[in-house]
């Protein structure tokens, strides 16, 4: 296991940042497949809650098991509230891309 006491590239805090961005890169990744799937930009709020929904399941249930099942791991609120804080940036970039994307095709 890395030493993450503060020498070298780790620092405190180092695992909430790599929940956050893991959880950014699934939301992204899981638009971009919803988005290959339909062949256009359409913007709907149920993708947006099924997405939501997926990956709150998901960072919950990684939790749980740390809690529960894994007796070398701990499971921490913080953890999910980064998961939860990765989603919604990417939620937020979707919004924002599928906004200067819808612009573009309507002109």
């Amino acid at each position: 296991m890395p030493d993450t006491s503060g020498s070298g590239f780790f620092f405190e805090g180092f695992d909430k940042l790599v929940h956050l961005g893991f959880f950014y890169v699934l939301t992204i990744l899981l638009f971009y497949g919803k988005i290959k799937h339909q062949h256009n930009y359409s913007f709907r709020s149920l993708t947006i809650f099924k997405i939501i929904v997926i990956t709150a399941a998901l960072g919950g249930g990684i939790e749980l098991l740390q809690w529960k099942f894994f007796t070398y791991r701990s499971a921490e609120w913080w953890d999910f509230g980064c998961d939860m804080t990765g989603v919604f940036m990417g939620v937020f970039s979707y919004i924002l891309l599928h906004k200067s994307n819808y612009n573009e095709k309507t002109i």
